[in-house]
């Protein structure tokens, strides 16, 4: 056991630690431009065709950094000032997703209907390859809950989405609030009953666990590509400070994720690992 408590439950950042959200979000926004552009009854001004047909996946990828980046900025501002209007995070998805239409003088490649659909891309993102496997092995010996900003609507159709089988699913909303707020950390202790150091936060973001580590909860990172915030020194910084108490490098065993995270913590990870080694070995793989 890598932790300095046994814990009882364990809760998960969702939006990059669980999910690659920027590989679906980028391959949905290119693929639904060019239906778009390409559809027979699509009547399209002039210059939003022009500057559509002009963005490639690399201008999507950047359209969607600054829509996940909005997300962040909004959640933290609500966070930190509770005398502001409820906002829930599907709401602020597609009022950023029309901002950021404006902003890139494409406003009218897609029609209200499209663009509420388009928003929704944020309920059925493609989990990282070892989530579900991670997840269903920690559920072994640990309640396994989603602790995210992302409203329970979102976090549901996710788990299904997915297939990562949480045994909870808590969101921030819950709690009138969104992370890094103490409140929401705290709550999801006391929906299940249990003492704040009995629960451990797994996420891929140090902000999220230094937050959640000042409300006395044990902290598992879990490096994934493109992820983390931090400069370069901060991230070296807090590894030697050592509030994190397991770190799960990109590199670290095989890479595996929940399945490193599962393995550190004493699950009996053998039918998983022989498993994901016929995988690799198979033809074509």
């Amino acid at each position: 056991m890598a932790l300095k408590t046994t814990p009882r439950a364990l809760f998960f950042d969702v939006f990059g630690t669980c999910v690659d959200w920027r590989t679906t979000v980028v391959r949905e926004l290119h693929a639904q431009s060019h239906a778009s552009l390409n559809a027979a009854t699509a009547s399209l001004a002039s210059t939003v065709r022009m500057k559509a047909s002009d963005m490639t996946t690399e201008h999507w990828g950047m359209f969607a950094q600054q829509w996940r980046n909005s997300y962040k900025q909004f959640t933290q501002l609500l966070a930190k000032d509770p005398t502001l209007p409820w906002v829930s995070v599907d709401e602020h998805h597609l009022r950023s997703l029309r901002e950021l239409m404006a902003e890139w003088q494409i406003e009218g490649l897609w029609d209200d209907e499209q663009l509420r659909e388009i928003s929704l891309v944020w309920h059925r993102l493609e989990p990282w390859a070892d989530a579900a496997m991670g997840v269903t092995l920690l559920n072994q010996l640990f309640y396994t809950c989603t602790l995210s900003n992302g409203n329970l609507s979102l976090l549901g159709d996710l788990r299904t989405f997915s297939g990562i089988p949480f045994t909870h699913l808590f969101s921030a909303e819950l709690f009138g609030t969104y992370k890094p707020a103490p409140r929401a950390y705290r709550g999801a202790a006391e929906k299940l009953n249990l003492p704040p150091s009995e629960c451990v936060m797994v996420a891929s973001h140090l902000d999220d666990l230094k937050a959640a580590k000042a409300n006395g909860l044990q902290t598992i990172y879990v490096e994934r590509p493109g992820e983390e915030d931090w400069s370069e020194d901060e991230v070296e910084k807090a590894r030697l400070e050592g509030w994190v108490e397991l770190w799960v490098g990109s590199n670290k065993g095989s890479g595996k994720g929940f399945i490193t995270v599962a393995e550190e913590l004493g699950v009996d990870v053998s039918g998983a690992r022989e498993a994901t080694r016929l995988s690799s070995s198979a033809p074509g793989a």
